[in-house]
């Protein structure tokens, strides 16, 4: 059931592969044909060369904290990130499992699903190795 303030996430139809495979805890992304490189966020055109012959592949999860902010105001706290994909896309999440005061750029993190509203799982990321909770 959705409603005004936390509505369910509607996939659109050319993402619907990607919701299914993040309820599996499997992260996808989109690669031209054309030229070969992945991107983020995904859809069906590349915005490197505009070619609309891309394919789904899965990433390895793996990547590193290219820059973030913890947002302390809110009514939950949280921490918003982009994060650089081991596959090379920087993607915006969340950063969850953390201590906050030892987060810093470069750190290493990986995929960890959690459920949304509804049916769906997002990918949020966690600090991975050695100092992580």
């Amino acid at each position: 059931m959705s409603d005004y303030l936390n509505p369910e996430p509607v996939p659109a139809p050319d993402t619907t592969i990607f919701w299914e495979a993040a309820k599996q805890g499997r992260l996808l992304l989109k690669q031209c044909r054309n030229c070969g490189k992945p991107h983020w966020y995904p859809r069906q055109l590349c915005p490197f060369c505009f070619s609309v012959d891309t394919d789904w592949i899965e990433a390895s999860g793996k990547g590193e904290i290219y820059s973030f902010c913890y947002m302390r105001k809110a009514a939950a706290p949280y921490v918003l990130a982009y994060v650089t994909l081991a596959e090379g896309p920087t993607m915006m999440t969340n950063i969850v499992d953390a201590d906050i005061g030892s987060l810093y750029t470069g750190q290493k993190v990986e995929v960890d699903f959690r459920k949304s509203v509804g049916e769906w799982s997002v990918p949020l990321f966690r600090p991975s190795g050695p100092g992580s909770l």
